[in-house]
């Protein structure tokens, strides 16, 4: 336990804050500036600091933060999983249960998320005020259950990054063979394909470029020897700030992904590409099938 925070609750730590930035961040002008969505976040900021002994809120927020931030990435993979057996096994797939294990794979996805967000609450890692003292995450210290955690949010985050990547790659790669195949092009519309090419790119690299940084981050700040964090519970200004800068470049994704389904859609690329066919056939992803069928 940190000496300095004892009195006031386990999840706050010292921070390297000074009280000119925390009159600035508590201000309700500078809150009001990021309209109401920012003053809500500061009020809910001041009640964690004054009027939240037990830390309930912070232990709430940062299970909220672990659940939102884990999901996309969860239920990205589980898209890729979904593209690739649908792109090179389209008939391994019922399709009657399509919907049911839809709805099974999502409830998966957050039974984990949440699984690993409560492990705090269980002993296995902290919760606390994270600079400047305004929100709350899994700590960065050397203590076991403090690296156990970090590395667990950031195992689960990066094997959902790579798996999606892998797959979307094998995805993308079995799309634009078929792409090119003459054979292919006389069967299928090709707007469906690069859409469909587009969209897997643009969600793998976005998803790689806004959370691998704070993934990465956070392995080598538990990791690292000396530890990061002090015996008081403080880190230096500059690992702070990264933290936040990295947190703010991962909260991007859910951000950008909505984007790439809008922006590259048949109707956008078809606009830029007016060339590509449009005309309503249906889409085979095997054409090696219908040439052995015509064979016979």
């Amino acid at each position: 336990m940190w000496p300095n925070g004892s009195s006031l609750g386990p999840c706050l730590r010292p921070t390297n804050i000074t009280l000119e930035e925390r009159r600035l961040i508590a201000s309700p002008w500078f809150a009001a500036s990021f309209c109401l969505v920012g003053l809500a976040s500061n009020l809910l900021a001041l009640s964690v600091l004054a009027v939240d002994p037990g830390c309930s809120l912070c232990h709430f927020m940062g299970v909220i933060m672990v659940f939102f931030g884990l999901c996309p990435l969860l239920l990205g993979a589980a898209m890729a999983s979904e593209r690739y057996l649908g792109i090179t096994r389209p008939f391994s797939r019922p399709a009657a249960s399509s919907q049911r294990r839809a709805w099974t794979t999502v409830g998966l996805v957050w039974a984990t998320a949440l699984a690993l967000g409560l492990l705090p609450l269980l002993g296995v890692g902290r919760y606390t005020v994270q600079y400047p003292g305004s929100w709350c995450f899994l700590t960065l210290g050397a203590e076991p259950g403090d690296v156990a955690f970090g590395l667990l949010f950031t195992l689960l985050g990066s094997l959902s990054v790579g798996l999606s990547f892998l797959l979307n790659t094998i995805s993308v790669a079995t799309l634009c063979h078929v792409y090119h195949g003459q054979e292919a092009a006389q069967q299928r519309p090709r707007d469906c394909e690069v859409e469909m090419m587009a969209q897997l790119t643009g969600i793998m690299v976005v998803a790689s470029i806004c959370w691998m940084p704070l993934l990465v981050f956070i392995a080598q700040t538990v990791l690292r020897s000396p530890p990061a964090m002090s015996p008081t519970g403080q880190l230096s200004r500059a690992t702070e700030k990264q933290l936040l800068i990295y947190l703010r470049v991962a909260t991007w994704n859910q951000i950008l992904d909505p984007w790439v389904y809008i922006l590259f859609r048949r109707a956008v690329i078809r606009r830029l590409h007016p060339r590509l066919s449009t005309r309503p056939r249906s889409l085979s992803l095997q054409p090696q099938l219908t040439r052995r069928s015509t064979m016979q």
